[in-house]
């Protein structure tokens, strides 16, 4: 989809981080890389935060040196929830935007 102002997005990682089985790194790099071939501007494909809150964003790394060599005009976002993960993320060639949750809700995070 061509257009100035719009950026496409698709978010996988928001519905996978919530999935309690955790889904192996193959699986996840073979469903991404179909995604990468539907057209979107930018495709958030993981998070670098505690493996204890998130066990399955614990591969985020892999999963996007895997991924990398296959980007087909696709940018690249993950979370980050504090500096190390940003750290973190930005040791990865393939990450090209980095996202942060900030909510003004003392219940959620």
């Amino acid at each position: 989809m061509e257009n100035e102002r719009i950026t496409w997005v698709e978010c996988p990682r928001d519905a996978m981080q919530g999935v309690v089985r955790f889904y192996p790194t193959e699986a996840k790099v073979r469903y991404l890389k179909q995604l990468m071939h539907c057209g979107f501007d930018v495709i958030d494909i993981g998070s670098f935060v505690s493996p204890k809150v998130i066990p399955q964003m614990a591969d985020s790394a892999e999963v996007i040196r895997q991924l990398s060599p296959h980007k087909k005009g696709n940018k690249f976002l993950v979370i980050c929830a504090n500096k190390r993960g940003v750290d973190e993320a930005i040791d990865h060639p393939g990450v090209d935007i980095i996202g942060f949750p900030f909510s003004l809700s003392e219940t959620f995070q």
